[in-house]
């Protein structure tokens, strides 16, 4: 797995397959293998893919100090030359936005997926959260993940095999303090700054990050085109079908 530095810190990253760059950003509690690893090969075939680690997640360590939304911003931006389509999810969505904001001449086109702008007018947003911050500090941190990431219908096809290999799963270890940056992160001076064709996508079932706040986004970006989709947060496993063609068909038409 290739590597860059950042600020003496080193962040990994992997690339697949040949043509133009298309850069996937991860989620909070995952990183690019478990959030993408699955639908690489759906994009592989006309796409240089490239899927970094940020801060606490995949080979990228924690750095001392405060973890910043600029931090992870140049850490993905350092992994692509562009004119590169970025696809965020989740946090990714929210990292992915300000990198377009600062670089606009490097986003040909730009995905948001499953993120938020700000959560200061939502307790139930702030409550889910510091729902899933605490989990980790009472070993129930799998366990409220999948109550708040997935769809009931979703989670009732997994049996109780499937929920077992779910629960033994075990977060990254930069979770917390990527939660931490979740709850204080407030993009809305940003998303004025972007410019490249945008396409956000919500998830009717997201408990986690309630589909109003994809909404919101797409309000505030200029231009934006919104799709919806009837998911879980986590979308990237729920409907990675459906996801991918979103995409395809989005960037197939800039």
């Amino acid at each position: 797995m290739p590597t860059v530095s950042v600020s003496a810190t080193p962040v990994h990253y992997d690339v697949a397959g040949e043509g133009p760059e298309l850069v996937l950003v991860h989620g909070t509690g995952g990183d690019s293998l478990t959030n993408f690893g699955h639908l690489v090969g759906g994009f592989a075939d006309r796409h240089t893919v490239i899927t970094p680690d940020y801060a606490g997640s995949g080979g990228t360590p924690l750095p001392e100090g405060e973890l910043t939304l600029d931090l992870l911003v140049d850490q993905v931006a350092a992994t692509f030359d562009g004119p590169a389509d970025l696809v965020g999810f989740s946090l990714g969505a929210v990292v992915a936005a300000a990198v377009a904001a600062k670089h606009p001449e490097r986003i040909r086109s730009l995905v948001l997926v499953a993120g938020w702008a700000h959560g200061d007018d939502d307790p139930r947003l702030r409550l889910g959260l510091s729902f899933w911050a605490k989990s980790l500090e009472s070993g129930d941190f799998a366990g409220a993940a999948s109550l708040l990431a997935f769809s009931p219908a979703f989670m009732r096809g997994w049996g109780e095999e499937g929920l077992a290999q779910v629960l033994a799963a075990e977060p990254p270890a930069g979770t917390a303090r990527q939660i931490a940056l979740d709850l204080k992160v407030d993009i809305r001076d940003r998303l004025p700054l972007i410019t490249a064709p945008t396409l956000v996508i919500g998830n009717a079932q997201d408990y986690l990050v309630p589909v109003e706040h994809s909404r919101e986004l797409h309000r505030l970006i200029p231009g934006s085109r919104y799709a919806e989709l009837d998911s879980g947060h986590v979308v990237v496993l729920e409907r990675p079908a459906e996801l991918t063609g979103l995409i395809r068909e989005f960037i197939g038409t800039l």
